[in-house]
């Protein structure tokens, strides 16, 4: 659902939103949410026009019994036409997971922060690279179609290490896609990036990765996540990581409002006419529902509470 507003040249005409809250957004809260919510979740996101979500984790329930039932969630996930179901997998234990569960695709994080790594993996960078290799010929040795897809982490900075060099996150995508990876995503983890910084990171790593950098992952820690999104939609990037109600975070970033909100993010793209498909009717119903669910846990974002401009709604009456 667009607006009429005519399409600046510099910005694509569609662009996708993955929803990850059912990972993202759900690993960062103390409690676990009952399996036949989350189906409910998938199956009103995807009402909503939701294409891609990344539904869940394979690791050990032990260390996060919040994702404990990806396996379930990720079969009734698949039996939804069209829908692409993404799993992340920290290491070869959990790629082989989503490897035998036939998740259309499996993200590794990286992390660009030498310290991030070894406080989030206990692996350094280069230990993780390593890993993908393995993931690459693990898939390959199953006959699986499931997309390799690597997240760079903290690729704009740390809470831990501070400042992450650049060029250090240019030298680990060339790794990676070395490695055999079929997409790589840059992410501001912590919600340190500004649009500038955002602008010049992606200009590099497109120059390495090509059309194989194909997604952005924005925090809106400190409330620029959608200028954010912004700058990268500019250079041509047409995938968004974003959480509904703005929930999730990271634990190494005290104070952290969370991802980016998918219903904020969707309103955006309209205004400016980039299609992503989205019935914000249904995604403000659905974050309602939310808010229910997660009783006491703090939800972010805008739209829900403005709602559309009486000029979005009279052009989509008059569409």
């Amino acid at each position: 659902m667009t607006s009429n507003t005519a399409l600046p040249a510099s910005l694509p005409p569609s662009a996708v939103i993955r929803e990850v809250g059912l990972r993202d957004g759900l690993q960062i809260l103390q409690r676990v949410v009952p399996t036949a919510t989350k189906l409910e979740w998938i199956r009103d996101a995807y009402a909503a026009g939701q294409r891609e979500m990344e539904i869940g984790s394979f690791v050990p329930a032990r260390l996060m019994p919040q994702l404990a039932d990806t396996a379930e969630v990720l079969a009734f996930a698949k039996t939804l036409p069209g829908l692409v179901a993404s799993v992340l997998v920290p290491n070869l234990k959990g790629a082989e997971r989503a490897i035998a569960e036939e998740a259309h695709s499996m993200l590794v994080p990286l992390s660009a922060s030498h310290e991030h790594s070894l406080a989030n993996l206990r692996k350094t960078p280069d230990e993780v690279v390593a890993e993908i290799g393995r993931i690459r010929a693990a898939r390959d040795a199953a006959g699986s179609r499931t997309k390799l897809e690597v997240g760079l982490s903290t690729a704009f900075g740390c809470t831990i290490q501070g400042q992450v060099d650049e060029d250090e996150v240019v030298r680990l995508v060339q790794a990676v896609l070395d490695a055999g990876v079929d997409a790589v995503g840059l992410a501001d983890t912590v919600g340190y990036a500004d649009p500038q910084q955002v602008s010049r990171l992606f200009t590099k790593v497109l120059k390495v990765a090509g059309d194989r950098l194909q997604c952005a992952h924005f925090h809106d820690t400190r409330g620029l996540g959608l200028a954010n999104c912004f700058a990268a939609l500019q250079l041509g990037i047409r995938k968004f990581d974003a959480c509904l109600g703005g929930i999730g975070g990271c634990p190494h970033a005290p104070g952290a409002s969370g991802n980016v909100a998918t219903e904020d993010l969707a309103y955006m793209l309209a205004s400016m006419g980039v299609e992503s498909g989205q019935d914000f009717g249904a995604l403000i119903a659905l974050r309602g529902k939310l808010s229910r669910w997660l009783e006491g846990e703090q939800l972010h974002g805008t739209l829900w509470r403005a709602g559309l401009p009486r000029t979005m709604k009279q052009e989509e009456v008059a569409a």
